[in-house]
């Protein structure tokens, strides 16, 4: 009898510290409680905009100093993850590149995310840190994707050292086949820059997931959902996946003309996406975090 009460109390006690274990390792994840987004035009929510006292992009051209007719993804989800404009901290800039190339007016990925750092000793590990740069790169030249995957890559280890620990990186879509490179000479050759920096980013993704235990990093793999959204464009709600929308810009003889269905374009101008397609990556962005465990239940998103 003695026997069978000191078994019962034993193996009560090591449930109950099994049970304190997994509920530390659960809590182990703590919900996201910020964003903060660093990059160029497809994240920008008015950063060019104010700098240029409102003058560019034009409104109401493009809506309201995003480089589309609307919110742009990150904005998408924030509403996803209920967040309020509080917790969104944004920096990204139109026109920015990964490094040095480019307008010196525009800070760079790598100046934005240097000056958060030295303005943030020790950082919010529990906020998700997204990066997504390289497109106007090789958009303005560059011809080989080693220096702007290392900008990158040198940008992620700087919000590692201040306490970054969840972090979402972009990769690019096919460059040669936007609406305003398809059918120019350079087409064949931005798409191979874009395959060489996508291979490129995600090895030194894996690198850096080996060398800290602790980071959380995911790719959102733009390159697939634009090629999906035009390989089967009804599946996305979009019935032209070629044109853009906008057309006339840059054609000082020309007057801006717009289409009259834009949420069935996947493109907004000649580079960019329609706030519809914004919407596609946003929800896309969503889902990669949340397979990755990064949060633990779906919210609604803030029409």
């Amino acid at each position: 009898m003695q026997r069978k009460k000191w078994l019962l109390r034993t193996g009560l006690a090591l449930l109950i510290f099994i049970m304190v274990v997994a509920a530390k390792f659960m809590d182990k994840t703590h919900p996201i409680s910020e964003l903060y987004v660093f990059g160029d035009s497809l994240s920008d929510t008015g950063m060019v905009f104010r700098a240029t006292g409102g003058m560019y992009p034009p409104n109401p051209t493009y809506f309201q100093g995003r480089y589309s007719n609307g919110r742009v993804w990150i904005e998408y989800l924030a509403g996803y993850l209920n967040f309020s404009s509080k917790q969104t901290n944004n920096f990204a800039y139109g026109g920015a590149t990964t490094g040095s190339v480019g307008n010196s007016y525009v800070p760079s990925l790598l100046n934005q995310v240097q000056s958060f750092t030295q303005t943030h000793q020790q950082t919010n590990s529990d906020a998700l840190y997204v990066l997504w740069a390289g497109a106007n790169d090789y958009l303005q030249g560059v011809n080989s994707a080693t220096i702007p995957v290392k900008n990158v890559t040198t940008a992620i280890n700087s919000l590692t050292e201040v306490g970054a620990k969840k972090i979402l990186v972009g990769n690019l879509p096919d460059l040669g086949q936007l609406p305003a490179t398809t059918n120019s000479p350079n087409s064949v050759n931005l798409s191979g820059l874009t395959q060489a920096h996508n291979q490129g980013l995600r090895r030194s993704l894996k690198v850096l997931s080996q060398q800290h235990s602790d980071l959380e990093i995911v790719q959102l793999d733009a390159n697939a959902l634009y090629r999906d959204a035009i390989a089967n464009p009804a599946a996305f709600n979009f019935t032209n996946v070629i044109n853009p929308c906008l057309s006339g810009v840059g054609d000082a003889s020309r007057r801006h003309r717009t289409c009259s269905n834009p949420d069935q374009f996947l493109f907004w101008d000649g580079i960019h996406p329609t706030a519809a397609a914004h919407r596609i990556i946003g929800e896309t962005a969503f889902s990669t975090i949340q397979e990755a465990g990064m949060i633990n239940s779906r919210s609604m998103l803030v029409p």
